[in-house]
């Protein structure tokens, strides 16, 4: 897929070996090949609209600034919106579906076991005709297998899309759900399976619910981005517990954090949370953000935070650890 063939190219030419000849089996390109992934980042929020994306985007570019080979992976189908600001060259779009029941009338015999192990009301017997409402299957295929007479089989129903390319020395994934369809967590597994090599940085959806749940899972580490606001830290106590559950290790950011305010970092220190990097109020991001305009290229003077921020989970992750309050 072009994912793959970008990246092996881009690790190739981090390597100095941008050579076609491979005749000595060693190309640069062959050994990209083999290359696995070694780290898989979360962002996740709790609350939406703290920064989630504006730190994954930011913290992706400056992992490919480092001479990683990363790809930025948008998990939010429902609003992907990673594209704003790093300006992919989309070059694979494919459609994505799941399974959705049909019946064969004439085998059919109307004796309600369909409907019966149906949790979601997807399947309904009125008589003897079976009645099917693909949106609110979840495909779990128990239909299929409970019915006497084989006369249920399943086709595909298209759900959403998932779009590849590249920005610049990043991979770029990202899902975008059909309007109007409510399957978010099959198209979230279908971004993560495409699953490039290198360092994955994931974009989260919001809130700590079925979609969350689905991206965190496989992660080795989680960026809980919050801001010093009531909403924003309750929401934040809600993502912690949902982390701690999953059993990954995590670390927060707090965006648009202000001098007079502490209110975070108090939050964080009375319960033992780990702050990793704090981004200043600064009206200037907000600025640069509007015009979709990432923070480390449009002020440079941020760069230093999140090449810092990317170091301190590396080294986290290989046996270090993060202070309280550490910037």
């Amino acid at each position: 897929m072009v994912i793959y063939q970008f990246l092996r190219m881009l690790d190739s030419r981090l390597r100095g070996n941008d050579k076609s000849d491979s005749g000595n089996g060693k190309s640069g390109i062959l050994q990209s090949a083999q290359k696995e992934v070694y780290m898989r980042i979360a962002v996740a929020s709790g609350k939406g609209g703290t920064g989630k994306t504006t730190v994954a985007t930011n913290l992706a570019l400056t992992a490919g600034m480092l001479g990683e080979m990363v790809t930025y992976l948008d998990c939010d189908v429902e609003e992907p919106n990673g594209h704003l600001f790093l300006h992919p060259e989309i070059k694979e779009s494919t459609p994505i579906g799941v399974p959705v029941p049909q019946v064969d009338k004439e085998k059919c015999t109307g004796c309600g076991k369909c409907a019966d192990i149906c949790l979601y009301s997807a399947i309904a017997c009125v008589k003897e005709n079976v009645l099917i409402f693909p949106e609110l299957c979840h495909a779990c295929g128990g239909c299929t297998r409970v019915c006497p007479t084989a006369a249920i089989t399943e086709i595909s129903r298209e759900i959403g899309t998932i779009e590849q390319g590249y920005a610049g020395h990043i991979g770029f994934v990202h899902g975008r759900l059909n309007i109007g369809d409510i399957m978010v967590p099959p198209l979230i597994k279908a971004v993560k399976k495409i699953d490039p090599p290198g360092i994955q940085i994931i974009d989260a959806p919001p809130g700590t619910s079925c979609p969350v749940i689905t991206t965190l899972k496989g992660s080795d580490f989680v960026l809980l981005v919050t801001e010093p606001t009531p909403f924003g830290l309750n929401d934040l106590g809600l993502a912690v517990e949902t982390v701690k559950e999953l059993g990954i290790d995590y670390a927060v950011v707090v965006n648009r954090a202000e001098e007079d305010n502490p209110s975070a970092q108090q939050f964080c220190q009375d319960r033992g949370i780990p702050i990793i990097a704090e981004i200043p109020d600064d009206r200037k991001i907000a600025e640069a953000y509007s015009r979709g305009e990432l923070m480390i290229s449009a002020l440079p003077q941020y760069r230093e935070v999140f090449e810092k921020l990317f170091k301190d989970i590396h080294e986290r992750l290989s046996g270090g650890s993060v202070s309280q309050g550490e910037l």
